[in-house]
């Protein structure tokens, strides 16, 4: 479930970089055309993915379940994490981003 949680976390991070506000004061840039919508496409993406990982790991009943609770967890730590340690967490949401296909593909 680790793999779901952390790719859910970066398809939550990818989201909240495709709102202009979030992607400047994050980056220190205005993004370029077409940057905020491949973000939010992505983060879709993303999230529909650590879906489809949860249901094929632990089937619709718990994996429904377990998914919606680590998405929970990591919007939880995004949300009072992102005021205090901003650049932290985008190293997270990196990491998360590579890790988390990574430990789906070794098993878990």
């Amino acid at each position: 479930m680790l793999s779901v949680a952390l790719i859910g976390f970066s398809g939550f991070v990818a989201l909240c970089l495709a709102m202009e506000k979030h992607f400047s004061d994050l980056l220190g840039r205005k993004p370029g055309p077409g940057q905020l919508r491949n973000l939010r496409i992505a983060g879709w993406l993303l999230l529909a993915l650590s879906l489809l990982l949860a249901v094929h790991l632990r089937g619709w009943d718990h994996g429904l379940l377990e998914w919606v609770a680590v998405l929970m967890a990591g919007v939880t730590l995004w949300v009072f994490g992102l005021p205090y340690l901003p650049k932290v967490l985008l190293g997270l949401a990196a990491l998360s981003l590579v890790l988390g296909p990574l430990l789906a593909l070794l098993g878990g």
